[in-house]
């Protein structure tokens, strides 16, 4: 995902992670690259609760990977979802990250 992830762009963002679901194999990650996203509104915020807690039923790996120098990791900070998130850093650390 890239850009702005507001109430116009969030359908983007459910779609791309419903494929991403659907394409997983056994004991593959879902990763979900955040680090291009510059905005993220409180319908963005939403879907990533939503997809966090799909993934926790399906017992299936959800990492999620921010820019943390970027503005958009403010609202993941302000609404403390940094504490319920798999949030990392790099791509290669969501890879790595223990389950």
């Amino acid at each position: 995902m890239a850009g702005e992830i507001d109430l116009v762009t969030v359908d983007r963002l459910r779609a791309a992670v419903a494929a991403g679901f659907a394409e997983l194999r056994d004991g593959e990650i879902l990763v979900i690259d955040l680090t291009e996203v510059t905005f993220l509104a409180s319908q963005g915020l939403q879907v990533l609760v939503e997809v966090t807690q799909a993934a926790q039923q399906r017992r299936e790996p959800l990492r999620l990977v921010v820019d943390h120098t970027r503005p958009m990791i403010r609202p993941i900070e302000m609404t403390g979802l940094d504490e319920v998130l798999a949030l990392l850093y790099t791509v290669e650390d969501a890879l790595h990250a223990p389950s």
